[in-house]
Formats: structure tokens, C-alpha cells, sequence
């Protein structure tokens, strides 16, 4: 009698303000790999957020509810503690370029070192979106540049409201 193997876990973490068709491409392909993907959106109160805590989770539950096996969850603190409260094994990060690479491979070792336990897996975007990046798309928003394609359209929508609210505000 074989024994089924153990569920495998994943946290892919990141701020997600907003989501972007490149995070969304890697959390189709994580969701295909792993049992569970907990797509987990930190809590970094350094950063001036265009959308709350709140709010991000709320996009994200709108374009990821079509993956059974996807939930969105917040933390703060030390990502492998984390993973670690939600029994994850893995954690899932993304690789746009070299740069990137280099900062993850540091925060991978620090997270091997802290939690001996949990892998790092990382996952090489897609290339048409290798060079989208949450902070790129506020920015091309924000000078009135087209983002349709960059990310989901229920998020250019959010995108659109509050910069409405903020022209208004300001006027």
C-alpha cells in the first residue's frame, strides 16, 4: 500500500499594490505546482501604500477566487514565521531579472539560516511581463499613462477610482 505524499504549502509574499499580471502569471503557474499557494501580502508600514492592507487583499480575492487552491492572507514580521504558522514548506519567489536574483538569493539564505526547514523556489517570469513591477505601474498610472494589460482590469478600475478621489481632492 502506497502512502500518498505530504501536501506541499506555499507562501508567495509580497506587497501587491497593486497586483500585476506578472504576480498573477506566477500565482496560475505556483498554483499548479503546489497543493496550497497562501498568497501573503506584507504588511510594511515603511512603504506609503496606494491601496491598504485591506483593500489588496480584497483584489487579489477578486482575480485569484477562480484557483481553489489559492487563499490571500497578510502578515507582518519575519516571513519565515509565517510560513511556519501556516504549516508552509515553500516559499515562492519571483525572478524578473538579475537584480532581483541577487537581492532573493540574499533573503534566501538569511530565511535558510533562520528556518532551516523551508525552501525557497524561484520562479523565472514570464518574459512579457519580466519588466512589470507594482511600483513601475503606479508610476506610468499616475502620469496618465496606459496600464491595460499590466494588470487585472478589476484593478485598473480600483486604479482609476482613487486616483479620481486623489485629482479631486487636490483640485
Amino acid at each position: 500500500m502506497s502512502q500518498k505524499p505530504p501536501s506541499v504549502i506555499a507562501i508567495y509574499p509580497g506587497s501587491f499594490d497593486p497586483i500585476t499580471n506578472g504576480h498573477l502569471d506566477l500565482i496560475q503557474r505556483g498554483a499548479r505546482m503546489f497543493d496550497k499557494l497562501i498568497v501573503s501580502i506584507l504588511q510594511n508600514d515603511t512603504k506609503k501604500p496606494l491601496f491598504s492592507v485591506k483593500e489588496r487583499k480584497a483584489m487579489l480575492a477578486e482575480v485569484v477566487h477562480v484557483y481553489p487552491n489559492v487563499a490571500v492572507d497578510s502578515f507582518n514580521g519575519l516571513l519565515v514565521d509565517h510560513a511556519a504558522a501556516r504549516e508552509a514548506t515553500v516559499l515562492l519567489r519571483g525572478i524578473r531579472a538579475i537584480s532581483d536574483y541577487e537581492y532573493e538569493l540574499q533573503m534566501a539564505l538569511m530565511n535558510r539560516r533562520l528556518r532551516p526547514d523551508i525552501e525557497t523556489v524561484f520562479m523565472m517570469a514570464n518574459e512579457a511581463y519580466s519588466f512589470i513591477s507594482s511600483r513601475l505601474v503606479k508610476e506610468v498610472y499616475g502620469l496618465g499613462g496606459n496600464i491595460s494589460g499590466l494588470v487585472p482590469p478589476s484593478v485598473e478600475a480600483r486604479m482609476h477610482r482613487r486616483l479620481s478621489k486623489t485629482k479631486h481632492k487636490g483640485a
